[in-house]
């Protein structure tokens, strides 16, 4: 009797712990929004006539306006995430590499928007691409 009572135990257990964690997923889940987050901004001088932005699959903005350095802005949202939150943004060489992710038991939502000088060529990931504006 003692061993069926200890194995219906640990099943509660175990059902409350998924329990739990679905939830915290699903509020985490519904509570990023990068269109609600405070904009960052960082501005990078850049000299080349050619510039390669790494997005590492978040969505970026390019676009070409009457600026003399690359203009970057950030949107980043974390919700309510008990996990980590790792943010690049840094020009070096030719390349802009552009990063925000959570890890963990997280989930975030991100945007950067770039404005280049008009006559900069750019790429995204290394391959050509059309700007806005």
């Amino acid at each position: 009797m003692f061993t069926r009572a200890k194995k219906n135990t640990r099943g509660r257990t175990a059902a409350a712990l998924i329990a739990l964690t679905a939830g915290l997923l699903l509020t985490t889940a519904a509570c990023a929004d990068a269109a609600k987050a405070e904009p960052r901004e960082k501005e990078f001088p850049f000299s080349g006539d050619r510039l390669n932005v790494r997005t590492h699959d978040n969505p970026v903005d390019l676009v070409a306006a009457d600026v003399e350095e690359v203009r970057v802005t950030l949107w980043f949202d974390d919700g309510a995430s008990l996990g980590s939150s790792e943010i690049t943004w840094e020009l070096r060489g030719d390349t802009l590499d552009l990063n925000a992710a959570c890890s963990g038991l997280a989930n975030c939502d991100t945007k950067f928007r770039v404005e280049v000088p008009r006559d900069l060529t750019v790429l995204r990931n290394g391959d050509p691409t059309a700007l806005k504006g």
